[in-house]
Order: structure tokens, then sequence, then C-alpha cells
């Protein structure tokens, strides 16, 4: 590698560190952003144990236990995920509501290198807030009931779970440039698209809800027992949820490159 090479990669190496610093100080210095990082492991960990609690008397034993205990003691994730979207949504939906976009694009004006700082801050972040709750749950829950069956898959995939939502929060945002569009749509995609499926007659078009729509295709990934009653298998619904959030942060992304800040 020749003295120009090497200088560009140190500078671009630079300007992706001094991204990344920026993007962290913006999501620290939000005050939302730490509330809703502790509520995380609060909120998984209490409506887990109170989930697996309601099983104790099917599960009066280790061996005698047949409900799906792994699943219920992960529980809250399933509304852990509002939390991780807001977050996701504020990292680029302040800066609109604000105005600051235009600061941020004079001190950084490649965009991409923008949009992926936001999207590693926001993944980091909100995996140490996921990699806390998801095994403190499941320790939890153990106290209460016994937790048979096979762990690591549900709980690897339930970390996988919030960091996509919050990365689907964040492509909604880049793309809508608005919080409370990005929100509105969000949480309708997560919880009443679901919701919507359980009223339908039809039910082929229940199924096809089920396995397409984020929220039960993502939480598919953490059930250890009668795999056969799912519409998507475990692993390939985290897929779908995991191409909502690349798909959104890649409309997002192309949206942010082309329109005036």
């Amino acid at each position: 590698m020749d003295r120009a090479q090497e200088g560009r990669v140190r500078a671009l190496h630079a300007g992706c560190v001094r991204a990344l610093h920026a993007e962290w100080t913006k999501l620290r210095t939000l005050a939302s952003t730490w509330w809703l990082l502790a509520a995380v492991p609060v909120l998984t960990v209490v409506l887990g144990t109170a989930a697996a609690a309601s099983a104790s008397r099917t599960c009066p034993s280790r061996a005698l236990c047949h409900a799906d205990t792994v699943r219920l003691s992960l529980t809250g994730v399933w509304l852990s995920q509002a939390l991780c979207l807001v977050l996701g949504v504020l990292a680029m939906g302040a800066e609109y509501g604000t105005g600051t976009i235009g600061v941020t694009l004079a001190a950084v004006p490649l965009r991409r290198r923008v949009l992926a700082a936001k999207a590693a801050v926001v993944a980091l972040s909100t995996g140490v807030a996921a990699a806390a709750a998801v095994p403190l749950a499941l320790a939890a829950a153990r106290l209460v009931v016994p937790v048979p069956g096979p762990q690591a898959r549900a709980a690897v995939g339930s970390v996988f779970c919030l960091v996509l939502v919050a990365l689907l929060g964040l492509g909604l945002a880049t793309l809508l440039r608005d919080t409370a569009a990005a929100l509105t749509l969000g949480l309708g995609l997560l919880y009443a698209v679901p919701l919507l499926a359980e009223l339908l007659p039809s039910v082929s078009w229940q199924h096809r809800l089920q396995r397409w729509a984020p929220m039960p295709a993502g939480l598919s990934v953490q059930w250890t027992r009668d795999l056969d009653r799912l519409v998507i298998g475990p692993w390939a619904g985290l897929g779908v949820l995991a191409a909502y959030a690349v798909g959104l942060l890649t409309a997002g992304g192309v949206a942010f490159r082309l329109r005036d800040a």
C-alpha cells in the first residue's frame, strides 16, 4: 500500500470514528435514551416472570412441565419491542424535530456514513440492553417455574429481535422524517397487524399475516415446544423481521441521499 492509499484509509477510519462518536454523543444526551434502555430489562423481567408464574400450577416439576416456559419467560420481549422501536425512531426523528439534522450534515456531509453510524450506535445500545434483559428474564422465571428445554436459540433470537426492531424504527424515521408518523406506522406494523390477523374469518389469511407480519414472525424464534404449530420456522421468522429492518433502512438511506435535509 503506497502513501496515498494509506492516507485515504486513515482518513476514512478517522471519519468513521468521528461519525460514531458524534452519533453516540447525540443519542446519550437525549434524556429519553437512558429511560428507554433501563426500561427494557425491567419490563422484560417483570412481564416474563408474571407470565411464567401463571404456568406454575401446570408445571409442578421439570419432568411434568408441558408448557413452553422458555417462551413464557420471554413474554416481556413482546412489549419491550415498543421501547426499542421508540429508541430507533428518536435517533433520527429527534434531529428532524429540532432541525439539527442540518448541523449533522454540515459536520458529516457523507450521508451514508451518518446513517451507518446511527444504525451502529442504535444497534449496539439496544443490544447491550437486550443482552442484559433476556438472561435476567430467564433467570427470574426459573425462580417460580421450571424452565426446561433448549434456551440458546430463544435467548439469542430474542436479543436479535429487539435490535432489529430498533433498526426498523430508525429506518422508518429516516424514510418519513417525522417522529409521530414513524411511531404510528411502526407500532401498527408490530401490534395492529397481528391483531387484524386474529379478527380475519379466513384461517389461510390469518396464517399469511402471521407469517409475514414482523412481530409474530420474529417472535417465533422463542418457541421451544410444539414447533409444528408455527406458521413459519423460528429462524425463518427472524429472517422476515430482519428483511423488514434492512428493507426500511435501505429505503430510508436512498431517500436520505436523494432529497434535501
